[in-house]
């Protein structure tokens, strides 16, 4: 900065320039439609042509490009400063530029909830799961975080060869080669161009999934039957795991990374490939927000190919659905007739029940422990009081309407686990979303409650004067016992913001403490990163019934044929605050 203001001669200027453009470069995604050349070089060589315009220099333009978009559509990502960017975005073939984004990753029961049991009796009329094959050579391609191959839900004894129209490559890398593919994952791509070197070191440069996201959704979309599976195998949640469409096959592509969430530069990659490999249906678990859609997605319904997006986790708060442009199926989250009640006893023996995970035998105490209600369990709140040894309670409800509960959740478990508290009871006002309570596992009971359990506990609290509560071992309930389904609280609304005439979410379908495959184990997550896949699963099994159908028919078809009512004939209600009845911003129908 000195030399520039003592020196004012043209020759430093010109050598400064460069120097400060490169500093300031960053990733930018441009988008130019339809691709005009049926060869893919050819659509390359035109993003070279133009970007050299730009820069004066062929070998400036050709270091820049991170990937060219030349199979389903055309376009680029490429490094790019400020004022390049505005350049390109001046051009008549070019659509739109737009900095790189960075979109987040959004069972033993929940089929079987929907009604596709895989084994028909005989006296049964044959469902849509028989009548599919049970989704026998439809290719899903999920673009995610990567796969774990050896999990028991992608093996692939029985299956028949690689259909023959399949285009698609097992790429190696990092504890992955090409026999981690089979003929359950019969393709593998990882993207890796919108992401650091610093976030790439901490995980696998591979295909290989680090987090589990994108090996819970696979699973949950077209894993085998693995039977005697549970939670942790603590036995919550026991039966048999399988996806949706078990016979389907699987394509992965790995976008989503550990540290460095899901550039929309690499996803575009990933849609490109997907679209000339031959998939037949997509699935994407993932998003930005409301307004940030993913272009790429159209030329993929263009050709055929189905797409069903997560719709996001930013509910009950209205207007926060994304993914929500018309040709994709955008998919909430509701619950199934599942729970894992826990009981709570109080002092004066009144019997009280939550939701927990609290199976592990190092932290389960038949003693009662001293009771002390904290209200809003921040770091202030909890040094205010002696929590140590004790089981704190946390209800804050007019907390509820700013603050989403799994945030609240998480830092509550947080705090009072470092303020030396033995048991956490949580209020919220759905007592079903149980996503952080994994942290709790051989430390603390951590039971989350409604608000009014919550309410009668520190009622009991107020009038007692050494209150004491005990939490029991965590059981699993499923039937006619658990009202569901549910939109989850959490499940993003309407009104659709970028397309306000068009009705978002389609459709919702289970996505609250779904078992499926993680790593060598069987996990809950609750999201509408695990209500996407089942409903990618009933498009994969429509498509194979009726290949000759299009997207839009395959969806009208799932979005027309769903209930509005739960199983007891009631109209499904939504969660939130207050708790209502589904309508078409929260969603009417469920699958």
């Amino acid at each position: 900065m000195d030399l520039r203001t003592t020196f004012s001669c043209a020759l430093l200027l010109v050598t400064l320039l460069p120097l400060s453009a490169k500093a300031s470069s960053k990733i930018y995604v441009v988008y130019m439609g339809e691709k005009k050349h049926d060869d893919p070089s050819m659509v390359t060589a035109s993003h070279h042509d133009i970007l050299t315009s730009v820069f004066g220099s062929k070998n400036e333009a050709l270091n820049s490009v991170v990937y060219s978009y030349k199979h389903g559509f055309s376009g680029f990502a490429a490094r790019l400063t400020e004022s390049q960017a505005e350049a390109l975005a001046k051009l008549p073939e070019v659509f739109s530029v737009k900095p790189n984004t960075y979109h987040e990753a959004h069972t033993t029961r929940s089929w079987d909830f929907l009604d596709l049991e895989y084994d028909a009796q005989p006296s049964q009329q044959q469902g849509l799961l028989q009548k599919a094959n049970y989704g026998e050579d439809v290719i899903i391609g999920v673009i995610d975080s990567g796969i774990w191959p050896e999990s028991p839900s992608f093996d692939d004894s029985g299956y028949s060869p690689v259909p023959a129209r399949w285009k698609g490559i097992c790429q190696a890398g990092q504890a992955w080669d090409a026999k981690s593919c089979n003929r359950k994952i019969i393709g593998a791509r990882w993207y890796s161009g919108g992401v650091s070197d610093e976030v790439l070191k901490e995980n696998y440069m591979s295909p290989r999934d680090l987090s589990g996201h994108g090996t819970h959704v696979a699973s949950t979309i077209a894993g085998g039957q693995v039977w005697n599976v549970s939670y942790k195998g603590s036995g919550l949640g026991a039966g048999v795991a399988r996806g949706g469409a078990p016979r389907s096959r699987l394509s992965i592509y790995k976008v989503c990374w550990v540290g460095g969430s899901c550039p929309l530069s690499d996803i575009l990659a990933a849609i490109d490939d997907a679209i000339e490999d031959g998939v037949d249906i997509l699935s994407l678990s993932l998003g930005a927000g409301a307004g940030d859609e993913i272009f790429g997605t159209l030329h993929a319904v263009l050709r055929g190919i189905s797409v069903v997006f997560s719709g996001g986790n930013d509910g009950p708060v209205p207007s926060t659905v994304s993914n929500a442009v018309p040709w994709v199926t955008t998919v909430a989250a509701s619950t199934i007739d599942r729970s894992f009640p826990t009981l709570v006893t109080l002092g004066n023996n009144e019997n009280l029940v939550g939701q927990s995970l609290h199976f592990n035998a190092t932290v389960i105490s038949g003693d009662f422990k001293a009771l002390v209600y904290v209200r809003r369990c921040d770091a202030q709140a909890l040094a205010s009081r002696n929590v140590t040894g004790k089981i704190v309670l946390c209800y804050a409800p007019q907390a509820a309407s700013v603050r989403p509960p799994r945030v609240a959740l998480q830092d509550a478990i947080n705090f009072t686990m470092e303020a030396s508290a033995e048991g956490l009871i949580f209020a919220q006002n759905a007592a079903n979303s149980l996503t952080s309570l994994p942290v709790c596992e051989g430390i603390m009971p951590c039971v989350v409650v409604d608000f009014e359990i919550a309410h009668r506990i520190a009622s009991y609290w107020d009038i007692t004067e050494n209150p004491v509560v005990k939490v029991s071992p965590t059981a699993s309930v499923v039937g006619e016992g658990v009202l569901a389904p549910r939109v989850a609280h959490f499940s993003s609304r309407g009104p659709n913001t970028p397309f306000p005439a068009i009705l978002k979410p389609d459709v919702a379908a289970p996505g609250v403490s779904i078992l499926a495959a993680v790593g060598g184990s069987y996990i809950l997550f609750s999201g509408t990163s695990m209500a996407c896949p089942h409903v990618s699963a009933v498009t994969a099994l429509l498509k194979a019934v009726h290949s000759n159908w299009s997207p839009a028919m395959i969806k009208s078809a799932i979005i027309t044929t769903a209930s509005l009512t739960d199983r007891f004939g009631m109209l499904i209600r939504a969660e939130g605050v207050p708790r209502k009845l589904a309508d078409p911003l929260t969603l009417v129908v469920a699958t």
